[in-house]
């Protein structure tokens, strides 16, 4: 016998238990909820995320990944002078993971090559770096 023939001739959905209905039944009196406290009365439910007094998670982590970052070092070690910088291209380079999230470019580095770079945005120091080598930093959407 297979448990497919047993589902079958008994049901595949176990009736539930009704709680509270006499002390026969075995889930009477406080109806399988225990001895007082807030959990044995009517209406209690936790807030989401409570974790019983220690700091949530949310809190404990810092806050990251609104931006892909890249600094300008990263730039010159990886592109040729004359090159179109984007999210695609830095993906193909394996600078950032993918392009779900917008493109942030870092003053962290040098930068002798000509670059037009395209990015959500930049810091002024990458910005300067990049013009300053005779590129573009243009916006992208």
């Amino acid at each position: 016998m297979m448990i497919h023939d047993i589902t079958a001739k008994v049901g595949a959905h176990k009736k539930r238990t009704r709680v509270g209905r006499g002390e026969g039944s075995g889930k009477g009196g406080t109806s399988g909820r225990g001895h007082k406290g807030a959990k044995s009365r009517a209406g209690w439910s936790s807030r989401p995320g409570y974790q019983g007094g220690s700091t949530p998670i949310a809190r404990r982590f810092p806050k990251r990944g609104f931006f892909h970052e890249v600094n300008v070092d990263a730039l010159e070690k990886h592109f040729d002078s004359g090159a179109t910088v984007d999210a695609a291209a830095l993906v193909a380079k394996g600078l950032i993971r993918d392009v779900k999230l917008p493109v942030k470019v870092l003053g962290n580095g040098e930068l002798k090559k000509k670059l037009t770079v395209n990015a959500a945005k930049f810091s002024a120091t990458a910005k300067t770096k990049i013009e300053k080598a005779g590129g573009t930093a243009a916006a992208a959407a």
